[in-house]
């Protein structure tokens, strides 16, 4: 049955390939190949942030740093304030304008307009420039992915799709993509192109309107291209599709309540991605691992005791008090254990300190850096999943908006949730949460605050000193329901 699942969410009659079926024989994934078809950007990836660096330009608070380890190189950009939001909203205006006129265009100049587009979106929350013209966009980027005349404008195109649906709330989106981003994740040459459908195709099933049922089924197509090293897409052994499958998965996994069915397929097969050559699939595959045991622990509901509500296995009861040999510390994180992430947890914890203590003189130092610190952080979820996310560092993990709020990132899925939306916003993510787009603030709550308590300053506060103290009052929330002015 749950190959028929398989089989049935994709939609493309394609089986499981024999590397598929024998992946036991076959596990040295993500090879070495993948360098070759990686883009420049896409090696920087992994890139490990300096304690020096501040990726949003002043508002990613330093103390954060150390524990965004996998962000894209895309979040130094430092350009997103650079013009004031009526001079980025005439430019998109002008943009989307030549984005609809497509006759007589060139692929180079649909590069730049696609270019200008997503700068513009992800600069700034303009949803009110989209309102009643997000039908028409979406059909000139489809035409865009699906002429694929160049790698370059298609995965633009894509990155657009994925931009729009962040900023313009309208739950008819994902069904107007749906078909195309799934045939370009499978069917497309370019493995380029193949990794931004994939990233495009989760941001719309979050914010596009997808169902339950469309979720669970993605999330199993997402699955097997990790368990088939990519061969299930026909991307065989590359590193930067399995990483970005394995992303996609995860940042689903944050909006599912219950994913106890699927905890032991899952986390089985980001096992075997823990021995990946390339540090990217080791990461994400690892910090899946982190969020399903994270996501195996809830909150105590009223007159329940403080023990598990599942009957722990002899193995389970054995460990009771200690694992990995280090003593419990007592529980008053308020959460109950519904299920077992995974039958054996000796086992993962014994990959996972093998790469939290990983000494080799053929990997890179940054590299190496960014896997201890990780597996260091998803050694202690291991071992106490009722405590969240935890680094061997005493600083705070915050992420402040300006003057206006502030979130601890103290659980994996509020990492990977940021992970995955910085990744599409770049920069501009401080933006977007201060100037009101809604999709952005329900997936990640923060604390509000007034602006007397201190923090860091906006740019845009910063260009209209007049308008001081406005903003939380006249945020706009646009979406398709919303008239037009």
């Amino acid at each position: 049955m749950h190959e028929d699942l398989r089989r049935r969410a994709l939609e493309s009659g394609k089986t499981v390939s024999k590397k598929a079926i024998s992946k036991q024989s076959s596990r040295g994934s993500s090879r070495a190949n993948s360098a070759a078809n990686s883009r420049a950007a896409s090696r920087a990836q992994s890139r490990e942030v300096s304690d020096d660096e501040d990726p949003g330009n002043g508002n990613l608070s330093d103390d954060t740093t150390q524990s965004i380890n996998s962000i894209d190189a895309l979040l130094e950009s430092e350009d997103f304030n650079e013009q004031t939001t009526d001079a980025t909203r005439e430019q998109l205006n002008s943009t989307i304008d030549d984005l609809l006129e497509r006759k007589g265009s060139s692929s180079k100049s649909r590069e730049e307009s696609l270019t200008s587009y997503v700068r513009c979106l992800t600069s700034h929350y303009l949803a009110e420039v989209l309102h009643g013209r997000v039908s028409n966009i979406l059909d000139a980027l489809g035409r865009s992915v699906k002429a694929e005349t160049s790698e370059r404008e298609a995965t633009l195109a894509l990155r657009a799709i994925a931009v729009t649906a962040i900023t313009f709330a309208d739950d008819r989106i994902y069904e107007t993509v749906q078909s195309l981003l799934k045939r370009t994740a499978t069917d497309s040459q370019s493995l380029e192109v193949k990794t931004a459908a994939i990233h495009a195709w989760g941001i719309c099933l979050s914010f596009g309107g997808a169902g339950e049922d469309e979720i669970a089924d993605a999330m199993t197509i997402f699955l097997e291209i990790a368990s088939s090293d990519g061969a299930f897409v026909g991307a065989d052994d590359s590193a930067e599709v399995v990483a970005a499958a394995l992303h996609t998965y995860g940042f689903l996994a944050t909006e599912v309540e219950d994913l106890e069915h699927e905890s032991e397929d899952a986390i089985s097969t980001f096992l075997d991605q823990l021995d990946a050559d390339d540090v990217r699939v080791q990461v994400a595959a690892g910090e899946n691992i982190a969020l399903l045991y994270e996501k195996s622990y809830t909150p105590r509901e009223e007159g329940e005791s403080g023990s598990s509500s599942s009957p722990s296995s002899e193995e389970e009861e054995e460990e009771g008090e200690t694992v990995g040999q280090e003593t419990r510390e007592p529980d008053t994180s308020g959460l109950i254990k519904r299920y077992n992430a995974y039958h054996n947890s000796k086992e993962v914890l014994e990959k996972v300190k093998g790469l939290a203590g990983l000494s080799t003189k053929s990997m890179n130092r940054r590299d190496k850096k960014l896997l201890h610190q990780t597996f260091a952080s998803v050694l202690m979820t291991v071992e106490q999943p009722q405590r969240g996310l935890q680094s061997n560092s005493t600083t705070k993990k915050v992420v402040r908006i300006h003057r206006e709020g502030e979130m601890r990132v103290d659980k994996w899925w509020k990492l990977i949730r940021l992970t995955t939306i910085r990744r599409l916003l770049g920069g501009g993510f401080v933006n977007h949460y201060f100037e009101g787009n809604k999709q952005v603030l329900n997936a990640l709550p923060m604390i509000m605050r007034g602006t007397d308590q201190g923090g860091l300053q906006s740019p845009r506060k910063s260009l209209h000193k007049a308008s001081k103290g406005r903003y939380r009052d006249t945020r706009r929330f646009i979406s398709a329901d919303a008239p037009e002015e």
